[in-house]
């Protein structure tokens, strides 16, 4: 088997991995409050992380001038995020969490408008606007039939901490590996989380070995070893095919909500969580010239690097 092949699994791989997190954390921070679950969450993760690193960059060390931008994306883009996305999906469904947070490409590309000054073709805004067509079909039923919008709110939150977490790690992409900058803003990130956790013991539930295997799911493969392999698949296949793939994880969630935990959309919902995929399919797509290979857009926005810890595929090797 090819290597291309092996990183074509390893991505249809990730998508089912990440499509599945929002249902293991829907299952979890019923029982563990959101904050003590992002530090149990991480807490595992930092231990393979570190196995990972001691095997692939053991000599690559922290280095003082990486400090400010470590610890403020580790805060931003692991404790806030996770704040946000854990206690989103405590007050709606897995479902509706994953069709919201599929829109942090598109977000990313408007803030690489605002803040960088890019062009971005029509074809993207078109895609930006229907994204969030959708996600308004999706909340809105959702708001009319429960009252409180609070939930999407906080998964908005999400995606505007990862937006905020890619602009802060970006001066690391060119010195550092992708290792170490995962390893480092997940063990600030952790630290972040240390605080609540301990305001939050008194709301500790007693775990059963389901709640306990799902938290070890979302530690060990969504948040180690997930990062680490789409990193490695998007050094070999590009941005533009793990983009296609990467949309289609509200896809396994939405599913694997059916099946699990008998999440059910409305019409209107099923409706929304279509436009949604193709709204970020089309702000997101590369597309090529067929005598220079270049995107057609003058400035591309390169908007999937937004997804969580999917900024870290720019990264390279410290030498």
């Amino acid at each position: 088997m090819t290597q291309r092949r092996l990183h074509l699994l390893g991505l249809i791989f990730i998508v089912v991995l990440w499509g599945l997190s929002f249902i293991s954390i829907k299952i979890s921070v019923a029982v563990l409050p959101p904050m003590s679950l992002g530090a149990a969450r991480f807490a595992l993760a930092i231990l393979l992380l570190w196995v990972i690193k001691h095997k692939t960059a053991p000599e690559e060390k922290l280095r003082l001038r990486d400090l400010p931008y470590l610890a403020g994306a580790g805060l931003i883009g692991v404790t806030a995020y996770f704040h946000f996305e854990n206690n989103g999906v405590l007050l709606v469904s897995a479902s509706e969490a994953s069709i919201t947070i599929a829109t942090i490409p598109v977000l990313m590309m408007v803030a690489e408008r605002i803040f960088s000054g890019g062009r971005i073709a029509k074809r993207r805004w078109a895609g930006a606007f229907l994204s969030m067509v959708g996600v308004w079909l999706v909340a809105g039923t959702a708001v009319v039939v429960t009252g409180s919008a609070l939930g999407y709110l906080y998964m908005l939150g999400a995606a505007l901490s990862w937006v905020a977490y890619t602009f802060l790690t970006r001066p690391l992409f060119a010195s550092r590996s992708r290792i170490y900058i995962v390893f480092w803003q997940s063990i600030f990130g952790f630290l972040g989380f240390l605080p609540f956790t301990i305001a939050e013991f008194p709301s500790w539930g007693s775990p059963s070995i389901v709640v306990i295997l799902n938290i070890a799911f979302l530690g060990f493969f969504c948040s180690a070893l997930g990062y680490w392999l789409y990193a490695l698949a998007l050094g070999s296949l590009g941005i533009g095919t793990a983009t296609v793939f990467i949309n289609l994880i509200p896809v396994v969630t939405v599913a694997a909500g059916f099946v699990i935990l008998g999440d059910r959309l409305a019409a209107p919902q099923w409706l929304g969580a279509a436009v949604v995929l193709a709204g970020v399919y089309l702000a997101t797509i590369e597309t090529k010239l067929k005598d220079t290979g270049l995107p057609h857009d003058e400035t591309p926005v390169d908007a999937v690097e937004a997804l969580p810890y999917h900024s870290i595929d720019k990264a390279k090797p410290n030498t």
